[in-house]
């Protein structure tokens, strides 16, 4: 299980830790326990709201978890210029080193063109527009579905 350090909880889950918490009785910790698809997708809206933060363009959400056998979903997106591309990359891995959560495997960082992060079961694929026109993903992987984030 992996630690998520100032994550917003769900409204009801948000509810249950102010009841606890406004009461009187004391607790030593609150322990949520996430399934992997539930952990899978909060990376999917860190990483999304990281990566909006740095301007990246174009963001997709693929959730291919059931016609793939090494990732739940791929986070696509695209930077104006390689150096854009290189510092989304960088982006994304500072933001997110600062919430404990590290990329595994990082390729394509010197080229900028096509940068790859994998996170596990979240893969990030930051592309320069003309490379990702080119490669075409989402036309690659057209039977994952679109999730809105």
């Amino acid at each position: 299980m992996r630690l998520f350090e100032g994550l917003r909880l769900s409204t009801s889950l948000s509810r249950l830790y102010q009841a606890y918490f406004s009461s009187n009785c004391s607790i030593t910790a609150v322990v949520i326990i996430l399934s992997e698809s539930e952990e899978s997708f909060t990376l999917v809206k860190l990483l999304c709201e990281a990566a909006h933060d740095a301007k990246a363009e174009d963001i997709v959400v693929l959730d291919v978890a059931k016609i793939s056998g090494f990732a739940d979903y791929f986070i696509i997106m695209s930077g104006r210029s390689t150096r854009h591309v290189q510092g989304l990359a960088s982006s994304l891995d500072k933001q997110l080193g600062g919430k404990r959560l590290k990329v595994e495997t990082t390729e394509g960082l010197a080229d900028g063109q096509w940068v790859l992060l994998d996170f596990g079961d979240v893969i990030v694929h930051i592309f320069y527009k003309e490379t990702r026109d080119f490669y075409d993903l989402e036309g690659l992987w057209h039977d994952a579905r679109r999730v809105e984030v």
